[in-house]
């Protein structure tokens, strides 16, 4: 098959230092085409992801208007040269616009919350099963069909073998929070849950430093570095991160907001690190409830949670992120649902 990949021209593909979505795009070229496809990227100049073909953006903006049609041209001329058997885009919808009307079948993924208007407008305006969509997780499908279309929830990847798994922890071992250290995330949570069950937390994760969320730092997490047993680790690699996982008794991110997916909550179960944090968003679908951890609604929910982990199966977390999140799984999912828009298409002519 012929995949055209495209990916947002304000990110190289793959990331140089770390990335999300980047890493995403990088992975599904070079999986797809170990399995013997023809894969096109479109992406930022520069980008060294290793594709059959490439094309960089012009524009360097997605927010610009000028940049919008200039890339919206130069997807265009990439289609009519690469001729994909499928398209699918992790960038703008609007750069697809002259192709709705096509003969090849789209897929268009969301990793935030969709804009409703502008997908609904893709909408009408598409020929009949040339477009469909997917969102990183159920909950973004979910918040995505409310504006029509055909949605599917198909979770980010990450390479699982990269993830070492931590069969047991010491007995004095830590609480860990790695994840950016802002309001959101949830950080004074896991210091509080920390305190009041006497474990050690390690922080590990960048913070801003100016703005609201530079206060939040100042005066809501840094004061307890150094006390009571928190400790901040900083921003950590890769290397650092399994070491931060692997150690820890439970990786508690008690998020305050509707996270579209969170992949480091899957990387946790991967090491075989259970999950504590809140039911909002995707976490319903990544972490259940007692089995590879627990959802909490307040503080002393957490408490309680920490109380039980140990009962947690640590192999049953690794098997977990193995049958949900690894790469030979999701591409599966996205290749399958290639065959899919094709074959529905195939039928209309």
């Amino acid at each position: 098959m012929r995949i055209l990949i495209t990916a947002d021209p304000e990110i190289e593909v793959p990331p140089r230092l770390y990335g999300g979505i980047e890493r995403i795009v990088d992975g599904l070229v070079r999986h797809l085409r170990a399995r013997g496809h023809q894969v096109c990227l479109v992406a930022k100049p520069g980008s060294q992801s290793e594709a059959d073909a490439f094309y960089g953006w012009p524009g360097a903006s997605s927010l610009s208007r000028a940049d919008t049609l200039a890339n919206t041209w130069a997807l265009w001329k990439a289609v009519r040269t690469f001729r994909p058997d499928v398209i699918h885009s992790f960038s703008r919808l609007a750069y697809l616009a002259p192709l709705l009307r096509g003969s090849i079948p789209i897929v268009m993924t969301f990793q935030r919350d969709p804009t409703l208007r502008t997908v609904g407008l893709a909408v009408k305006f598409a020929a009949p099963d040339v477009l469909r969509f997917t969102g990183c997780s159920d909950y973004i499908a979910a918040c995505g069909r409310r504006a029509g279309g055909d949605w599917q929830g198909i979770p980010n990847f990450f390479e699982i073998d990269a993830l070492k798994f931590s069969p047991a922890v010491a007995p004095d071992a830590p609480l860990c929070f790695l994840s950016r250290v802002e309001s959101i995330k949830g950080a004074h949570w896991a210091i509080e849950i920390a305190r009041r069950t006497g474990h050690r937390l390690v922080i590990a994760g960048n913070h801003a430093e100016s703005g609201a969320e530079g206060d939040y730092w100042r005066t809501e997490i840094e004061p307890w570095i150094g006390r009571d047993g928190i400790e901040y680790a900083g921003p950590v690699d890769d290397v650092q991160k399994n070491k931060v996982l692997g150690e820890a008794r439970a990786m508690v991110v008690p998020i305050q907001w509707d996270e579209p997916f969170g992949i480091v909550f899957a990387e946790a179960l991967a090491c075989g690190t259970p999950v504590i944090s809140c039911p909002r968003g995707s976490l319903p679908e990544i972490v259940r409830q007692g089995v590879n951890g627990f959802l909490i609604k307040s503080i002393e929910e957490g408490c309680d949670a920490v109380g039980k982990v140990a009962g947690i199966d640590r192999a049953g977390c690794r098997r977990r992120a193995e049958q949900e999140y690894a790469p030979e799984v999701v591409v599966q999912r996205y290749y399958d649902l290639y065959e899919r828009a094709r074959a529905a298409l195939a039928a209309r002519r």
